[in-house]
């Protein structure tokens, strides 16, 4: 989590502060996070499916292990920081083009 946090940080700098709007991110993640909670659970209980536990760290809650909630977190949190980089990116870029065509209409 430490190191998702420290790879999205510029995407913060360039976003307009997902981070700090918890609304939004809340938002975000929690109905994805529902959802496959809800889909989770019903595939570890109906012996669907099981986690390794060579590959998981064996902290656990309930059923989940931690590995496994923290990435219905990151992933959304992730989407939306990229999204909201992009989006400003984006509008980076058409202020500067018409910046730019204003002043060759000026000239």
């Amino acid at each position: 989590m430490v190191g998702c946090l420290a790879i999205t940080a510029p995407l913060e700098v360039f976003g307009d502060g997902v981070y700090r709007q918890l609304r939004r991110a809340a938002a975000a993640i929690l109905p994805v996070a529902a959802v496959f909670v809800l889909w989770d659970l019903l595939a570890i209980l109906g012996d669907v499916w099981s986690y390794n536990p060579q590959y998981v760290t064996g902290f656990h809650i309930w059923v989940f292990p931690i590995e496994e909630l923290l990435f219905f977190i990151v992933i959304p949190l992730c989407g939306l920081l990229t999204y909201s980089a992009v989006s400003t990116i984006l509008a980076w870029v058409a202020r500067r083009r018409s910046a730019g065509s204003d002043r060759e209409v000026h000239r």
